[in-house]
Formats: C-alpha cells, sequence, structure tokens
C-alpha cells in the first residue's frame, strides 16, 4: 500500500454536490501527494477529536500542513494589532496545532506550507509578523507573487529541490516568522530578507515553506520534489 499523507483539512460554507456545508482542503495538495506515490486523506478540523490526534497519526506515514488564514495572535501571546488580519478560526487553530505537537511527539515526517509553517513556528513558542506591510522589509509584494528563494547548503529542502535556489517560489502571505522557535532552523530567504523556509534541528523529516509548492508542482519539478521528498521520508 502506498504510504498514508494525512492533510489537515478546513472548516467551508460550500462545495458542489454535496448536502450541507463542508470539510475541504484544496486540490492540488491531494494532487501533489498522489504524484508522489503517496495516499492522501484528509483530516476534518473536529476539536472533539483532539485527543485522538497521537493514535491517528500512528497509523499514518506523513503529515501535510497546508496554507489558510491567519493564526490568532493569542496563541503566540500577542493582541491583534494589525487590520489586514484575516480567517482566523479557533477549530483550525486547536487541532492543527495539536497535529503539530503530535507529529514533534512522534517524528513524523511533514511538510508544513504558508500558514502551516506559522503554525509550526507558533507551535514551538515563536512568533509571527502579523503583517509584513507594516514592517521595514524590502517592500515587495508576497501576494500572488513569484520569488527566488535561496536555500542553505546541505539543507533538507536543498536536497530535495537538487539546488540551492528556489526559483520561482509562488507567494500568497501578508505575514511572516518573526522569533524563530528553539527546535527550528532557517534554511530559506527571499532577497528582502523574509524567511521562507525552516526545517526541524531533530532527526525527523519536517520541513517548512512559506510559499506554495502545490500551486505549481504539476509543472514545475523543483516544487513537485518536496512531495516526492515527503513521501521518501515515510
Amino acid at each position: 500500500m502506498n504510504p498514508l499523507v494525512l492533510i489537515v483539512g478546513r472548516l467551508a460554507t460550500e462545495a458542489k454536490g454535496v448536502r450541507g456545508e463542508p470539510y475541504a482542503a484544496g486540490r492540488r495538495y491531494f494532487e501533489s501527494v498522489a504524484r508522489a506515490g503517496g495516499m492522501p486523506l484528509m483530516l476534518p478540523p473536529i476539536t472533539s477529536l483532539i485527543d485522538d490526534i497521537p493514535d491517528l497519526l500512528r497509523q499514518v506515514d506523513a503529515v501535510v500542513l497546508h496554507g489558510g488564514g491567519d493564526v490568532d495572535p493569542r496563541r503566540y501571546g500577542q493582541e491583534p494589532s494589525a487590520e489586514q488580519l484575516y480567517g482566523i478560526v479557533a477549530e483550525h487553530d486547536e487541532v492543527e496545532l495539536a497535529v503539530v505537537a503530535a507529529v514533534l511527539s512522534l517524528e513524523v515526517p511533514m511538510l508544513a506550507i504558508c500558514r502551516g509553517m506559522q503554525v509550526l513556528n507558533v507551535a514551538m513558542g515563536g512568533t509571527l509578523v502579523q503583517d509584513i506591510g507594516q514592517h521595514d522589509i524590502g517592500g515587495e509584494s508576497h501576494w500572488f507573487a513569484h520569488h527566488q528563494v535561496a536555500l542553505e547548503a546541505g539543507s533538507r529542502l536543498a536536497k530535495a529541490i537538487g539546488s540551492e535556489t528556489v526559483t520561482a517560489a509562488h507567494c500568497v502571505h501578508h505575514q511572516a516568522l518573526d522569533r524563530i522557535a528553539d527546535g527550528l532552523v532557517v534554511v530559506g530567504m527571499t532577497a528582502d530578507g523574509i524567511v521562507h523556509a525552516c526545517e526541524s534541528t531533530s532527526d525527523a523529516w519536517v520541513v517548512a515553506t512559506q510559499w506554495h509548492p502545490e500551486d505549481t508542482s504539476a509543472t514545475d519539478t523543483q516544487q513537485q520534489s518536496l512531495f516526492t521528498s515527503l513521501v521518501d521520508a515515510c
């Protein structure tokens, strides 16, 4: 059987072909995992199931923590201060923080994408810049824009894509990592100084990108290689 890759889903307001409000996750994540040889599964954000998450993760081989709205700043010890904050959902925060705790405890391979990287940092004790537009960090847009990302030589990410440069990272974010959590190391940045990749310092294959590799993975081998490396780490 192909490795089982758990994708953490979202509350959603509509979907075609179903009755009632759905749980959802973007198709591109599932398709990227399938191309890599994994079997994608979705975990709905049901908070009553949080206590069962460690047992669930013992039965799967890897996790994808994907993009979405903002983490509630109270989760990292701040009051909301940016008007640009959006999409804060308590159930998403609670379930994803619990997933990260179990991933780290059980050393399950994980690829954390965009919001997922931010959740990883917060779960481990780090903080976020609530809106990068409020800070003098170069003034480049990271909202539906492609950037080059310089990677640390020898990092898991550089090994995965076979290069120390991500040539076209598709960015859709208005926040960034601020204080980096203990147990994480920065391995990729854009020219304006924004952290775009980090990894766990443990032996587990826990890799995070601020950009969205799933958006272009169907045609960009660099981006698809991240999903392939995740599955290979199972």
